[in-house]
């Protein structure tokens, strides 16, 4: 990765960070022949073909009222690669947003020490919502090196709606589900939540604040759709409620 901070070029870029996170190229506005060219190269990386390995984005909320959160979500996510464990294998690419028009991403990871080293690392910071970065980057890694789901974390949605459902549309036409897991109850933000959902073929669930619990049985559904599709969530979904909540709304 970059030893130097990378200034963000425009207001869809996303920077990177100095020693842990890689810069990531600059977005541009898409054309109807560039929707096309990068579903036809996403359908030829057959992502979810049998045997590959699962590839999951993990998309954190670290504006500055989500620390408790963060902390939360650093100490569950070895349930991810636990569950993706028993289905084969998962990498997970960590994306989180915070600050000042600050939004960032690792390398792809497929041990939860070291995921769990880096998030320790980073604490949360005041500023905006920054989720069109976040779909952004998602479109980004489906077409360079196929991605099976992003997860969402997050309280708030502070920008204009209708960009943000044109970049899950994009991504609903490369067949990548986006799961978003709500903490608490800001209708703004869930009426959001539940379009992007709807439009990438994902799924929108609220959790309480703090609710450990609730948190550990999405993000382990949505490893088990990463790790094995449809199938091994139907299956987890006889077991556990996070799973049968997803399912449910999954085309």
């Amino acid at each position: 990765m970059s030893n130097e901070p990378v200034k963000p070029r425009n207001s869809d870029a996303v920077s990177a960070k100095a020693d842990s996170d890689r810069a990531l190229p600059q977005a541009k506005t898409s054309t109807s022949e560039d929707v096309a060219a990068f579903v036809a190269k996403a359908r030829a990386l057959s992502p979810h073909a049998p045997g590959a390995k699962g590839r999951l984005i993990f998309a954190l909320d670290a504006t500055m009222s989500r620390q408790p959160t963060w902390d939360m979500a650093c100490a569950l996510q070895a349930d991810m690669f636990r569950e993706a464990a028993v289905l084969g294998s998962l990498d997970i690419r960590l994306v989180y947003y915070r600050g000042y028009d600050e939004c960032r991403a690792s390398g792809w990871i497929s041990d939860s020490g070291r995921l769990a080293t880096l998030m320790s690392k980073i604490d949360c910071r005041g500023g905006d919502t920054q989720i069109g970065k976040v779909l952004t980057e998602a479109r980004r890694e489906a077409v360079a090196s196929g991605v099976r789901a992003v997860v969402f974390v997050g309280d708030a949605m502070e920008e204009k709606v209708d960009e943000l459902c044109a970049k899950a549309g994009e991504l609903g036409m490369l067949k990548v589900p986006v799961f978003l897991f709500q903490e608490g109850d800001d209708a703004v933000a869930e009426q959001a939540f539940r379009e992007i959902a709807r439009l990438t073929g994902g799924a929108w669930c609220r959790f309480d604040p703090g609710a450990a619990a609730q948190l550990r049985d999405l993000l382990r559904a949505a490893a088990a759709y990463a790790a094995g599709g449809r199938e091994a969530l139907l299956k987890l979904s006889k077991a556990t409620s996070g799973a049968a909540k997803l399912i449910g709304q999954m085309k």
